[in-house]
Formats: C-alpha cells, sequence, structure tokens
C-alpha cells in the first residue's frame, strides 16, 4: 500500500470510529441493535476495503 492509501484507510477508519461514539453517545442503554448497528457498519466499511487493497498486494 502507497502512503496516499494507507492515509484514505486511516481517515475512512476515524470517520467509522467517530460515527460510532456519536452513535453511543446518543443511546440511552447498549443493547443488541446497538451492537449489531456496530457490527454491521463495520463489516459495511471495511470488506470492501480489504478486498481491494489486502487481495491486490498478494497478487
Amino acid at each position: 500500500m502507497t502512503k496516499y492509501q494507507i492515509f484514505r484507510f486511516a481517515c475512512v477508519a476515524l470517520l467509522w470510529v467517530a460515527l460510532c461514539i456519536i452513535l453511543l453517545s446518543r443511546v440511552e442503554h447498549v443493547d443488541f441493535m446497538v451492537v449489531f448497528a456496530i457490527v454491521a457498519s463495520g463489516v459495511v466499511v471495511f470488506v470492501p476495503l480489504y478486498k481491494k487493497y489486502a487481495r491486490n498486494r498478494k497478487q
């Protein structure tokens, strides 16, 4: 990965963490649906990035 790709990945990761913190600060109590939303959003955000950058590096 180039430095620019690492920077983009870090920006996306920090944005995702910030949104998760906002979500956790707004809910009254953490239940299964909140945890599921965080995990599902992480999968939606990071799996395509992994497929794009980590798989291409192996080939």
